[in-house]
């Protein structure tokens, strides 16, 4: 279940980040395989995406944007009455 994770976090990267993957022959017969787990477990889908999902916030959530610096820190600035940076 751990490489239907991995391969469903990756895509999800891909997509939040506009990555084309790059589609190999070799992707069929990988994904037939999964296709039979799914078969034989309904939620299998649903799990690994919940998981995936969780692990794609955690990845995000450990990058860091300018943007959202900057706003964390004038909203910090605000709730403490400090005057802080503020940047167009």
């Amino acid at each position: 279940m751990e490489e239907l994770v991995a391969e469903l976090g990756s895509a999800f990267l891909a997509a939040d980040l506009d990555i084309t993957p790059e589609v190999r022959e070799d992707h069929a017969a990988y994904i037939q395989s999964w296709l039979e787990v799914l078969k034989d477990d309904k939620k299998a889908i649903f799990s690994a995406a919940a998981h995936a999902q969780r692990a794609v916030e955690l990845l995000h959530h450990l990058q860091p944007t300018p943007a959202l610096e900057t706003t964390a820190e004038n909203e910090q600035a605000i709730d403490s009455h400090q005057p802080g940076p503020v940047q167009g």
